[in-house]
């Protein structure tokens, strides 16, 4: 892997001089896929090739699997401190080779490099080291036993772990798992998506330069079809922790049920809203929030809000604010350091997504263009999409239920507090929801009536660290981020000690 290293050269310069490694990463080592498949990787911002990445299949998730269960023992046995050192070596590492990562992330994704730079590869970076520096602060239990014995309870690795992660933040998300199954010493066997592997072998590749033990992650890249379902039924993983889809979440319960019980962790689709009282402080920062919220990284995000529930005594104020607001969401080139989203994910995607546009198939020709809904060419790739706001839907139609996974969101007016609570639950996801007021009563009893893993108030999308991220209802179980996501990756152990 080799790229240019004067900092005064443009990104699209470094683009042009980088050389990328496409094979799959096992036992320590980039391997070929035991087929010999390769399949081509594309830029979506030129629709360029831009490496032959390793079409691996169910022999090479055997011998990666096999591998991470050789490993694991030994790097579960290196204690906290062993692990924690080594943890963060990594980010280290990830740290001084940030520019060439944020770069691949770019150029494989789609997104801005301003965006890779400054929010994907440092985010991921911070979410690596805080599990490196949670290692030593778990404790277990002592709990109350009867009078001669006693009992601790420990916090177990539960051993060899899948993970499987898409393609619209593919470093964070991946850091997300990473970081507990590493960190309470589980091994892993990462499988990226197609479209966004890149990123993900080269940090492989620095996770055995900063000392990770041989094994202990591996990446296999291929399809969902060949190493997703392997992996899913695979009898020698113990647990699978996946974003995605709401109907691949229920195939790998099925999967589970069908193999190991492997323990699943899944953070599906959502439908989230963002609901606008007239008493809110600030109307423009609201609009300005609420694009960001609707349009950021072209609205492919499962958290984003892309139902906007506004009241009526500010809707046409506020619809006016939105329209200034998305106008920093405007195609760009992602490797010019300029405001304004790159690519989506593909072309094919682009087409799914502009479907939801009136005049096109399954908007079903109702409501209207309230801004946006234009495809834009740059570079030679048609995979632009303006940031559209659709209005005039009624609450049942499919746009306000279905997940999109584009920059198109819909607006539409209420009246009443209970009015806007019922519309935005009225969705089968539970992810994410937003509301904007001035009034901390309406702030707290409106919150508790949302059905959502996290609801932003007076802010939208708000996550860290610290802090857990996960659904209700469709939008799956368990949790990401903060020391709740432990639990997808560890169980409780009694030793009960007789002595009396």
């Amino acid at each position: 892997m080799t790229t240019d290293t004067h900092a005064s050269a443009t990104w699209e310069q470094r683009a042009a001089r980088l050389t990328l490694d496409g094979r799959a990463f096992i036992d320590g080592e980039r391997k070929d896929a035991l087929s010999g498949k390769t399949r081509q990787t594309v830029n979506p911002a030129t629709g360029s090739a831009i490496a032959e990445l390793a079409a691996c299949g169910a022999k090479d998730v055997e011998v990666a699997v096999a591998a991470a269960r050789r490993a694991q023992p030994a790097w579960a046995a290196l204690g906290a401190e062993g692990r924690k050192e080594i943890l963060l070596a990594w980010a280290a590492l990830l740290e001084s080779n940030a520019r060439e990562l944020a770069l691949i992330e770019s150029i494989d994704s789609g997104r801005p490099v301003r965006e890779t730079s400054t929010v994907d590869v440092p985010g991921t970076i911070s979410c690596l080291r805080w599990y490196a520096e949670a290692i030593d602060k778990l404790a277990g239990e002592l709990p109350a036993v009867t009078p001669g014995a006693v009992a601790q309870v420990t916090r177990e690795p539960l051993g060899v772990v899948a993970a499987i992660v898409p393609w619209n933040f593919p470093l964070e998300i991946a850091a997300w798992k990473l970081g507990p199954a590493l960190a309470s010493g589980n091994t892993v066997v990462l499988k990226p998506a197609e479209q966004t592997s890149l990123s993900a072998v080269r940090i492989a590749d620095l996770a055995v330069q900063a000392g990770l033990p041989a094994g202990v992650l591996n990446v296999v890249t291929g399809s969902g079809r060949e190493v997703g379902t392997t992996l899913a039924h695979h009898m020698d993983v113990d647990a699978l922790a996946f974003t995605g889809s709401t109907n691949v979440s229920r195939t790998l319960l099925e999967a589970s049920g069908r193999s190991n019980l492997k323990r699943l962790s899944l953070e599906a689709g959502g439908k989230s809203s963002n609901v606008i009282f007239a008493d809110a402080d600030d109307l423009k920062l609201a609009a300005a929030k609420a694009a960001f919220g609707a349009y950021y990284n072209n609205g492919q995000v499962c958290s984003a809000n892309s139902r906007i529930l506004v009241q009526r005594p500010v809707y046409d104020e506020f619809i006016g604010l939105l329209a200034d607001a998305a106008a920093n969401y405007r195609p760009i080139n992602p490797l010019v350091d300029d405001g304004g989203n790159g690519a989506l994910i593909s072309s094919s995607h682009t087409d799914a997504v502009a479907e939801w546009i009136p005049g096109n198939g399954r908007n079903g020709g109702q409501g209207e263009i309230i801004f946006g809904g234009n495809r834009v060419e740059i570079s030679g790739s048609n995979a632009f999409l303006e940031p559209t706001l659709l209005g005039g839907l009624p609450a049942e139609h499919p746009v306000h239920r279905e997940e999109i996974f584009g920059p198109v969101a819909v607006v539409h007016p209420f009246d009443a507090e209970e009015e806007a609570t019922t519309l935005a639950n009225a969705t089968e996801f539970g992810l994410a929801a937003s509301l904007w007021t001035s009034n901390l009563a309406r702030a707290h009893r409106v919150a508790a009536k949302l059905i959502a893993g996290t609801v932003s108030v007076n802010t939208v999308d708000a996550l860290g660290n610290t802090t857990p991220f996960g659904g209700f209802r469709q939008s799956g179980f368990g949790r990401d981020l903060s020391l709740h996501a432990f639990d997808n990756y560890t169980a409780p152990k009694t030793t009960w000690i007789q002595f009396g």
